[in-house]
């Protein structure tokens, strides 16, 4: 019993150690000198994965269609002591980098598209560079009445799949996240009925709806050095929901 008792102790205490060795890993900023576009970042999931990448040190530059949005996430996080920086770029205007009209198909592949391409040249200057594309679990499992979103999110899959082959000569690495439900004001109309959103949540093996922070954590790993033999791939972040071709 005392045998047990002082490999317990060893245990509990080797334990502790390996925490404690990973919170200070934890708070070396995975992501210093390391500059980030996050686009459509005022709000739900973007906004939070602004707030995770600036908190694991990277600088960096929210962006939306609107200009008081854009001043109000950035006041917010600043205020939080973040170094973040702001900027309009509205996908839908030809006078912003050449966005043709804000149709689904335009603004989910195309403006993608266009953005990496906008943005590469300026990642080979520093010598590597990662790129996160946000599909959706929808690329997978359709949302009922929703075509062309889901159509366009699963065209982002194969979008990351190219961009990272043609990409990886240059050192730069292409991932995409898919969320399933995350709570936003974006997806209230599928949760807002408590109805609908207990049979969501029967429906998920992690019984809950996911939170925009849920999706952060994911992207500043991509992001970050730890995954620099990751590319092409697709995290889904979606509670244990189907997620198959």
């Amino acid at each position: 019993m005392y045998k047990v008792g002082l490999l317990l102790g060893v245990c509990a205490r080797s334990w502790k150690s390996i925490r404690m060795a990973s919170s200070k890993v934890a708070r070396r900023d995975p992501l210093a000198n390391k500059v980030a576009l996050v686009t459509a970042s005022t709000e739900g999931i973007g906004l939070a994965i602004a707030r995770r990448l600036a908190q694991d040190g990277a600088r960096v530059v929210i962006s939306s269609r609107k200009q008081q949005n854009v001043d109000r996430a950035v006041a917010a996080l600043q205020g939080e002591g973040l170094s973040v920086t702001g900027t309009v770029c509205h996908v839908g205007k030809a006078e912003d980098r050449e966005r043709l009209v804000a149709m689904i198909l335009d603004i989910n592949v195309k403006a993608t598209a266009l953005m990496t391409k906008a943005v590469v040249p300026e990642m080979e200057k520093r010598g590597s560079g990662s790129i996160v594309i946000v599909a959706s679990i929808a690329a997978y499992s359709p949302f009922p009445a929703l075509g062309p979103y889901n159509v366009s999110k699963t065209a982002l899959l194969g979008l990351t799949k190219n961009l990272a082959i043609e990409l990886a000569q240059r050192n730069i690495r292409v991932n995409a996240l898919a969320p399933g439900l995350i709570k936003t004001n974006f997806s209230k109309v599928l949760w807002m009925d408590k109805a609908r959103e207990d049979a969501i949540k029967e429906a998920l093996r992690i019984r809950r709806l996911g939170k925009p922070e849920d999706c952060a954590g994911i992207v500043s790993f991509l992001c970050s050095e730890d995954a620099s033999y990751i590319t092409g791939e697709t995290v889904v972040v979606g509670g244990g929901a189907p997620s198959h071709l």
